[in-house]
């Protein structure tokens, strides 16, 4: 499997490409040592269970969670792959990602079990400190993406960070 198109199981609904709801939807899959999706963080505005391989994870606009994807075949592992997305609001453009539908704003997009394990232990980090990581600034995100992309350790996020960006949003139109 590419990773491009989600396994469908007979009898089973699948979200339209277009939700209705406004919502962000997240395909979750979960076949023992092939195919494993799961959201590490996000604030969480329903969920659907198709069956008991599969559920469906639904964001509100503004939402920023993160989508972990990991598969394998016979050879070995074929994807391991975080994304931080921020869902987006109706009519707002936004990039398009397998598994969510409709898209969101990709903050952080990395490939590789050895970075996606310090993307992991980041998140960690940040929630070692009392910070819920869906509400850390976007901004970081994007450090962390851009950091790891060149190869390079990402800054730590910090309490005092977190404070000034709370700061900034609060005054922000």
């Amino acid at each position: 499997m590419t990773g491009n198109a989600a396994p469908r199981v007979r009898g089973g609904p699948v979200p339209s490409a277009h939700p209705s709801d406004n919502l962000t939807h997240v395909e979750l899959i979960h076949i023992e040592k092939k195919i494993e999706h799961w959201v590490r963080f996000g604030p969480l505005a329903a969920e659907t269970i198709i069956d008991r391989r599969r559920r469906i994870f639904a964001f509100r606009p503004g939402a920023i969670f993160a989508f972990v994807r990991w598969a394998s075949n016979d050879f070995g592992t074929i994807i391991s792959r975080i994304d931080i997305v921020r869902a987006v609001e109706p009519h707002e453009p936004y990039q398009t990602l397998p598994f969510v539908r409709p898209g969101g704003d990709i903050l952080l997009k990395i490939e590789g079990w050895p970075k996606v394990e310090q993307v992991l232990r980041h998140i960690d980090a940040i929630q070692a400190i009392g910070i819920d990581p869906e509400d850390v600034s976007p901004d970081h995100w994007r450090h962390v993406h851009n950091r790891l992309t060149a190869s390079h350790e990402p800054r730590a996020y910090t309490a005092d960070q977190h404070r000034a960006f709370l700061l900034r949003r609060s005054v922000a139109p």
